[in-house]
């Protein structure tokens, strides 16, 4: 089993800290995995990536081409990172800024205002945590309960923010379930 994500967005949009969640949570679940980050020249503003990839057994290299999920925070992502997603793959779209049409049926296409979710839950800040728990939702990469577990070691000096992403990855995960429901 082997699993390749790539988040991408404006630099500033948490893509890095969502990926990061993801490849912390999955090897405490003992999994191997490889965060491999890339940033534009401009750094907050720019342009900003990251893939992770999770597997059961050794990584042979962390590039990927064709991963087999995106979670995109903006226009320019998904016009780079839709494309390259494998068929039967899973995209994860934030709503609340992505404006441009994408029409892969080969695809599971998850649209989700998570900018707006994010405000309604206490900070617009934490729309990529809301953009992880719809993508955790729709592929099962690792389980619910490491996520909350990382969040909660990771932001553990700061408890606003664990409750605040908890709330996120949840919301994420049931606005997720409830879209993926609803076109079967």
């Amino acid at each position: 089993m082997q699993t390749e994500v790539v988040f991408a967005g404006f630099g500033g949009q948490g893509v890095m800290m969502a990926g990061q969640i993801l490849a912390y949570s999955a090897m405490e679940e003992g999994f191997n995995v490889v965060w491999l980050p890339s940033y534009g020249p401009e750094m907050r503003g720019g342009t900003a990536n990251c893939i992770v990839v999770i597997s059961d057994s050794p990584i042979a290299s962390p590039i990927i081409t064709h991963p087999q999920g995106a979670v995109v925070l903006n226009n320019p992502s998904l016009d780079r990172f839709g494309p390259a997603v494998k068929s039967g793959g899973v995209v994860v779209i934030n709503d609340s800024l992505v404006n441009i049409p994408f029409e892969r049926k080969d695809v599971i296409q998850l649209r989700i205002p998570a900018n707006k979710i994010a405000i309604e839950l206490g900070s617009g800040k934490a729309a990529n945590i809301v953009t992880l728990g719809a993508y955790l939702c729709a592929s099962g990469a690792v389980k619910m309960e490491s996520i909350q577990k990382f969040i909660a070691k990771k932001f553990a000096n700061k408890k606003e923010f664990v409750e605040l992403n908890l709330k996120a990855i949840e919301a994420g995960y049931n606005f997720g379930k409830s879209v993926l429901s609803s076109n079967k």
